[in-house]
C-alpha cells in the first residue's frame, strides 16, 4: 500500500503523544477543538470526511485520495482542510510503530482575523484557492506543536497559553507554502469562500429538502457557475455532496446513538429506507449494520460536538 517506510519523526514529539495516547482512538483534550489520536493497526483505503482542520501526523503515516490527487501526509508534511470535504484515505501504522497524531480545528473567526491582518501588513498576490492541501512541517510549526502538547497536560496552562499558541499555529500555516492558496479558499469573498459557505449551509441543514438553485443564489453565482466551482473545489455534485454528507451523518447515527439503518435513515433526510441501505453500501462497502461495527471499533465512545457532519478514522 504504501512505498516507503515515513522518515523518523521529531523524537520530542513522539514522546510526548506516546504518553498523552497510550491507547488507540481519537480523544478530546484540554483544549476545545484540539484532538490526539493513536492507531496500531493498518486502515485500508475507505471514505472519511473531515471538518476544516489541520492534521499533523508525528508517527506513521496517511494517504488521502480527493478526486486524481493524491496527498500523503505524515511527519514530515501536515494536512490543511479549509473547508469540509470527502475523501478517501487509508493509514500506515502497526502496534511496534503506532500513528500518533494531532487535530486542530480550523475557527474560521480566527482564521479570518488574520488574515486581515497579514494582507493589511503585506498583500499577497492573488494564487488558485486550495481547498485541501499538505505543506511542509518547518522548524516554527514543530516547535509550536511541542509547546501546544506540553501545555495540554496541564488544566491552567491550557486555558490560558493553548489559544495563544493554536492561533501561532494557524498564523504559521497561512504563512506557509501553502497559505494563500489556503486563504483564497477561506475568504468569503472569493469563489471558494462562497462555496465554502454552500458547504456550510449542507452540513447544517443536510436532513432538508435543499435546493441547488437557492445555494446558487445565496453564493451569488449562476446555476451553471456554481456547479463548475463546486466540483472545482469538491471534485462532486453538489446532489452527490449532500448524499455523502447524509450518509457520513447516518454511519455517525448508527454508531453513537445506536440507531437502525431504516431510522438513521429517517433522520439524514431519506424517504426510502431501501434507498438508503443500496446507496450506503454501493459507497462505503459494507451494509449499515456491518459498517456500524466496524465503527464502533474504531471510534471513542463520543464524537466530538461539531457543526460539520466528520467522521475521522485512524
Amino acid at each position: 500500500m504504501f512505498d516507503t517506510p515515513p522518515d523518523p519523526a521529531p523524537t520530542r514529539l513522539v514522546a510526548l503523544l506516546s504518553e498523552m495516547v497510550p491507547a488507540s482512538g481519537i480523544f478530546d483534550t484540554l483544549l476545545e477543538g484540539v484532538t490526539v489520536a493513536r492507531a496500531e493497526r493498518t486502515f485500508v483505503k475507505a471514505p472519511v470526511l473531515y471538518e476544516p482542520k489541520l492534521m499533523f501526523i508525528c508517527q506513521g503515516r496517511k494517504r488521502g485520495f480527493f478526486g486524481e490527487q493524491i496527498l500523503v501526509f505524515d511527519a514530515h508534511r501536515y494536512l490543511v482542510a479549509a473547508v469540509p470535504l470527502p475523501f478517501d484515505c487509508e493509514t500506515e501504522a502497526s502496534a511496534e510503530r503506532p500513528l500518533l497524531a494531532i487535530g486542530i480545528t480550523i475557527d474560521l473567526a480566527s482564521v479570518a482575523e488574520l488574515i486581515l491582518a497579514l494582507d493589511s501588513l503585506s498583500p499577497r498576490s492573488p494564487v488558485p484557492p486550495l481547498g485541501i492541501a499538505t505543506a511542509p512541517m518547518d522548524l516554527g510549526m514543530e516547535d509550536a506543536l511541542y509547546r501546544l502538547l506540553r501545555c495540554l497536560r496541564s488544566p491552567v496552562e491550557a486555558r490560558l497559553l493553548g489559544p495563544g499558541i493554536v492561533r501561532e499555529i494557524l498564523y504559521r500555516m497561512l504563512t506557509g507554502e501553502q497559505g494563500a492558496a489556503i486563504a483564497g479558499a477561506l475568504v468569503h469573498h472569493s469563489q471558494c469562500g462562497r462555496i465554502g459557505r454552500a458547504l456550510r449551509r449542507i452540513h447544517a441543514e443536510y436532513a432538508a429538502d435543499l435546493d441547488v438553485t437557492r445555494l446558487a443564489e445565496e453564493a451569488g453565482m449562476s446555476l451553471a457557475a456554481f456547479h463548475s466551482h463546486f466540483k472545482q473545489v469538491t471534485r462532486t455534485s453538489p446532489i452527490q455532496y449532500l448524499k455523502t454528507t447524509r450518509l457520513h451523518k447516518a454511519r455517525l447515527l448508527m454508531v453513537h446513538e445506536g440507531l437502525s439503518a431504516s431510522t438513521a435513515s429517517g433522520r439524514v433526510g431519506y424517504e426510502s429506507a431501501s434507498q438508503f441501505s443500496r446507496e450506503f453500501k454501493r459507497f462505503f462497502g459494507s451494509t449499515p449494520r456491518e459498517e456500524a461495527e466496524r465503527m464502533k471499533s474504531v471510534l471513542v465512545p463520543a464524537a466530538p460536538a461539531s457543526p460539520y457532519v466528520s467522521v475521522q478514522v485512524q
